[in-house]
């Protein structure tokens, strides 16, 4: 788009710089933060999916045990345990706001233990720490997901000030100025030969 080779025009350049490079920090601090806060999310979740591996390998010899029981094969201990209400409170990270894990509750199932054996009830504490588990990961994946929505706008605009309006704006001055120098250059030199005729013409 052309631009008006004006002083007018020059003086609005020239507060559009000041504002892109007031601006611009702002934009690269959010970007930073954005990026050390998604590692830091990324890293919590992975710690979390050990733990729950863990929690499964500590596990193998049980669910050995809960192989051999025909009422606990086929998903019958997965019976037991229903989550009833997922918890989720609400943060705010470099002002984007994300969901934050609180608690997880169950139903409350009842069962004739009669019918199970003495380590069922060990099963189904298990299954609902994983279950917890697996809503904290879920969680801190929907942060992540926001966070790097976030982060792909932020980026944008950091490059659209870096590579596009400030030195368009720049580049805009410098030809304004070109323009206006040249101008006043003229104006001496036509100034001047308007005063060589009039000298002139006063001696003749």
């Amino acid at each position: 788009m052309a631009v008006k080779l004006t002083k007018n025009e020059q003086k609005k350049q020239k507060d559009a710089l000041k504002q892109f490079n007031r601006y611009l920090p702002t934009l690269q601090l959010k970007k930073q933060q954005l990026q050390i806060c998604i590692r830091q999310i990324e890293a919590d979740c992975e710690r979390l999916k050990e733990e729950q591996r863990r929690l499964v390998d500590s596990l193998e010899p049980w669910i050995a045990v809960y192989g051999e029981d025909p009422l606990l094969k086929d998903g019958g201990l997965l019976s037991l345990v229903k989550i009833d209400h997922i918890e989720k409170g609400r943060g705010n990270i470099a002002g984007v706001e994300i969901p934050v894990f609180k608690d997880l509750s169950f139903k409350e199932l009842d069962y004739d233990l009669r019918d199970y054996p003495l380590w069922v009830d060990r099963g189904i504490e298990a299954l609902k720490e994983s279950a917890r588990y697996d809503a904290m990961v879920k969680t801190l994946t929907e942060q992540v997901e926001l966070l790097g929505k976030e982060l792909r706008t932020t980026s944008q605009r950091v490059n659209l000030f870096e590579k596009v309006k400030i030195p368009e704006a720049k580049e805009n001055i410098r030809k304004i100025a070109i323009y206006l120098g040249d101008q006043d250059t003229s104006a001496v030199v036509r100034g001047k030969i308007a005063k060589k005729k009039l000298v002139k013409e006063v001696a003749s």
